[in-house]
């Protein structure tokens, strides 16, 4: 059995996940939570993970990965507000990538409402906290 190769894209502010605002996104670091996706997807699904701040690093990750890998879970982190740069990128690659965020962005500031990047996903899984990714890889299976 061939298994899909998926990357996990995470941007902003998600490298301090298990200590930053513990109320909105929890105590686990998603190096831990990684282990547990890795445990349960294992055999059908190979995982990649890249965290980037920069912009442009996760842009050319994207171009990097988007016409080889089988899928790609983006969670932009505030890019996702605000970055038409990585929407475009999104639009350029042929691997389906689906939106993910940990908190439910439309139940908190009004800015987090609007997504560059939803019209160019094939989906996007909001406010399910790190299990969020878990529904994103279920998709591919």
């Amino acid at each position: 059995m061939v298994r899909q190769k998926i990357l996990i894209l995470n941007g902003p502010n998600l490298n301090l996940l298990g200590t930053r605002e513990p109320e909105i996104y929890g105590h686990q670091t998603f190096e831990q939570y990684l282990e547990v996706l890795k445990d349960k997807f294992g055999n059908e699904l190979e995982l990649e993970y890249f965290q980037s701040n920069s912009e442009g690093a996760m842009i050319s990750k994207l171009h990097e990965v988007g016409f080889s890998y089988d899928g790609i879970l983006l969670n932009a982190g505030g890019y996702t507000h605000t970055s038409i740069a990585l929407a475009d990128a999104v639009s350029a690659i042929s691997t389906p990538v689906i939106e993910v965020h940990i908190s439910n962005v439309h139940a908190r500031e009004s800015f987090r409402a609007h997504s560059y990047l939803s019209p160019k996903c094939k989906g996007s899984i909001i406010g399910f906290g790190l299990r969020s990714y878990d529904l994103g890889l279920y998709s591919f299976i």
